[in-house]
C-alpha cells in the first residue's frame, strides 16, 4: 500500500480480519487477481488456519472482458476447492459454497452458488455528473442492477443505501440487510503528551488551529462549498477585527480525484486563499493524530452511503459539522452539526457556531464520542457471518 486506503478497502480488510477472528469452523479462500504484484500485503491473512489465499495472473482486462461477455470463468470454480466423490477415484471441479463480493465488480458465479454482495453506495446513480465519463461508462458495463438481481442476499451499509437499492433497482426489501460498517480502534483521543502528535504537525507543517477537511479531492465531496463558507467566515472575521478566527487556517487533506479542476480553481481565487492550506495526502498512520491535533472537522457531503471520515473525527473528540442528507445523520447523528450541502451559508454559521462557543465544542465531542460507539467491525462481522451460514 502508499500509505492510503479507500473506504472499500478498509471495509474489507477490517471485516475480515474480524471474520476470520472469530470463525474457525468455516473454509475460506480469499481469491484475487493481479499480473503484477499487488500492493497489498495478502501475508496478514496467513496466520489464520482455516483461510488460503488463490493469485491468479490474468491480465484484469481480459478477466474483467471474460467475466463481462461470457460470464466465465466461474470465481466459485476458481476459488472453491475441489470435490473428492467417495465412490469412485475422480476428482470433481467442485467450489465455493458462497461467494462474497465485498464490493461491485466484475465477476461470475455459478447458478447454484449462493452471492452475497455488499454495496457501498449508489452515488453514481443519484449523482452521475460527478463522475467522469470513463467513470460512468465502468459503472454502465459491470451493470450493478443485474448484480443485485442475482445475489441471493445484498448487504447495504446503511438504511439510506439500502433505501436506494430498493428504490433505484427494484430489489425487494427483505432481500437487502444493513450491516453499518465500522472505523478502526486506533482512531481515538490521544495524550496531548503523545511525542507524535507534535511530530505529525511538523510532518505536515499543521497550523496551530485549524479547521480539517479529509477524504477523496472530487465534486461530491463539496469541498467547494467549504471554501466559500470559510472565506466568509474570514472576511466577517476580518471586519470585525476577531483575530482570534483570524488565526484558524482551512487543511484540504486527500487525494486527488476525478473532475477536481474547479476546487483548485476555487481555491486560487478565494479572497483568503493564503488561510487555505492543501496536504496531497495524509498516510494511513498518520490520520488519527491529523484528526487530534484539528480544532473542527468539516464534511459536507452532497452524498454518503456511509461516511468514514465523520465517524474518524468523532471517535478522535473533534467536533464534526457535516450534510444532512443520505445516510449521514445516520452515522453523525446529534454527534454533530448538520447542514444542508446545498447552502454554504448554514456551512459558514455551524463553523462560525464551533470556533466561537467553547460549551457547545465540549458538547459536540461528548455527543460525538458517545454516537461513535455504536459502530464497531466485531458487531459488524458477527452480523455479515451469519448472513453466510444462512446464505
Amino acid at each position: 500500500m502508499d500509505g492510503r486506503r479507500t473506504g472499500v478497502e478498509e471495509y474489507t480488510l477490517n471485516l475480515l480480519l474480524n471474520l476470520f477472528e472469530m470463525d474457525q469452523e468455516n473454509e475460506y479462500v480469499l481469491f484475487y487477481n493481479s499480473w503484477k504484484r499487488p500492493r497489498f500485503d495478502f501475508s496478514i491473512f496467513t496466520k489464520f488456519p482455516n483461510v488460503t489465499l488463490k493469485r491468479f495472473r490474468i491480465p484484469n482486462k481480459i478477466l474483467n472482458f471474460s467475466f463481462w461477455y461470457l460470464g466465465w470463468p466461474h470465481i466459485d470454480k476458481l476459488a472453491g476447492p475441489p470435490r473428492v466423490d467417495k465412490r469412485s477415484p475422480r476428482v470433481e471441479a467442485g467450489g465455493a459454497d458462497v461467494v462474497f463480493l465485498s464490493n461491485i465488480i466484475f465477476g461470475a458465479v455459478s447458478e447454484k452458488t449462493k452471492l452475497i454482495v455488499t454495496i457501498h453506495d449508489l452515488s453514481f446513480e443519484r449523482y452521475p455528473e460527478h463522475f467522469s465519463a470513463k467513470r460512468r461508462l465502468w459503472h454502465m458495463f459491470i451493470n450493478p442492477k443485474k448484480i443485485c438481481r442475482r445475489a441471493d442476499k445484498i448487504i447495504a451499509v446503511s438504511e439510506s443505501t439500502k433505501n436506494d437499492v430498493v428504490a433505484l433497482y427494484k430489489i425487494p426489501s427483505k432481500k437487502v440487510e444493513v450491516i453499518y460498517s465500522a472505523v478502526d480502534e486506533k482512531f481515538r483521543i490521544i495524550s496531548r503528551n503523545d511525542q507524535k502528535l507534535l511530530e505529525v504537525k511538523e510532518k505536515y507543517r499543521l497550523p496551530y488551529k485549524f479547521i480539517l477537511y479529509l477524504g477523496t479531492i472530487e465534486p461530491r465531496k463539496n469541498i467547494i462549498g467549504i471554501i466559500r463558507a470559510f472565506d466568509e467566515l474570514q472576511l466577517e472575521a476580518h471586519k470585525a477585527g476577531n483575530m482570534d478566527i483570524l488565526k484558524y487556517k482551512l487543511i484540504i487533506a486527500g487525494a486527488k480525484g476525478w473532475l477536481s479542476q474547479e476546487i483548485f480553481q476555487e481555491k486560487r481565487k478565494a479572497q483568503f486563499r493564503d488561510h487555505i492550506q492543501r496536504i496531497r495526502f495524509v498516510r494511513d498512520e498518520d490520520k488519527e493524530y491529523v484528526y487530534n491535533l484539528a480544532s473542527l472537522f468539516v464534511y459536507p457531503s452532497f452524498f454518503e452511503g456511509f461516511g468514514f471520515p465523520p465517524l474518524e473525527a468523532m471517535r478522535c473528540g473533534v467536533p464534526v459539522i457535516a450534510s444532512n442528507n443520505s445516510s449521514l445523520p445516520e452515522i453523525v447523528g446529534d454527534g454533530g452539526i448538520l447542514v444542508d450541502p446545498d447552502k454554504p451559508e448554514e456551512i459558514f454559521r455551524a463553523m462560525k457556531e464551533v470556533v466561537n462557543n467553547h460549551k457547545l465544542r465540549e458538547t459536540l465531542i461528548k455527543k460525538g464520542l458517545e454516537k461513535s460507539t455504536e459502530f464497531d467491525w466485531k458487531k459488524t462481522a458477527q452480523e455479515t457471518l451469519k448472513i453466510i451460514k444462512c446464505g
